[in-house]
């Protein structure tokens, strides 16, 4: 198990990158630096100028791999949501009980990130909250719609569809099982923002959690 999860690679949409970043020691440590960066300054600060001088690097290289900071946020994103879809998969893969998938499945999308150490160049940590805070900067453009023809948002797409699969098992009469699901998804960041940010206008803190309120948001929903 352990060999096979070694070996394990988040499948990325080839279009968003110039060249593959897991195909070098040099792309990996791009992507590994951008995270922390990211994080550090914010999406609109982070240059590959900057990228560039903290890796010992010249710009031009980081071009590369990625044709502008914003494929390499739509990269970033892409191999999130495909982390969180393999993590959900591989927890839920052998539950055949349709409530407990769901109530799995939604603790999965919901949850606090924990340190994830397959991949030993990527902080997952730090990853999820630049997804909490920037992850809308990666569609709310006027490209969004062709960048969608591409397949760039096939695997946060996909994971929605999976989820929405788990309620329609659930409760086949239920008429809104996307719109409930990516409601919940997108709803998670905004509350992990809200206490980390804005407490006074969420109810989640360290006791009360987005999963508990979105796990208790999704059944009661559905048992109407």
């Amino acid at each position: 198990m352990h060999r096979i999860l070694s070996e394990l690679k988040i499948k990325v949409n080839e279009k968003i990158y110039l060249k593959d970043p897991e195909s070098s020691d040099l792309g990996k440590k791009v992507i590994e630096n951008s995270i922390s960066m990211i994080y550090e300054l914010g999406f609109e600060n982070f240059t590959f100028k900057k990228l560039g001088e903290k890796i010992g690097s010249n710009e031009s290289s980081i071009y590369r791999y990625f044709e502008n900071k914003h494929k390499l946020l739509l990269y970033l994103t892409s191999w999130y949501w495909g982390w969180v879809e393999y993590k959900l998969v591989f927890a839920t893969h052998s539950i055949s009980d349709p409530e407990l998938k769901l109530k799995v499945a939604l603790e999965m999308v919901t949850k606090t990130t924990e340190k994830d150490s397959t991949f030993s160049h990527i902080n997952e940590v730090l990853l999820n909250k630049i997804i909490i805070s920037e992850y809308s900067k990666s569609y709310l453009t006027k490209e969004v719609d062709s960048e969608n023809k591409e397949g760039f948002f096939a695997i946060y797409k996909r994971l929605i569809n999976r989820l929405s699969e788990m309620v329609s098992e659930l409760n086949p009469d239920y008429p809104y099982a996307k719109s409930l699901m990516s409601t919940v998804v997108e709803g998670a960041l905004h509350q992990h923002f809200l206490k980390e940010h804005f407490n006074s206008i969420t109810d989640c803190d360290a006791s009360l959690t987005p999963t508990s309120f979105f796990t208790d948001l999704v059944f009661s929903t559905l048992k109407k």
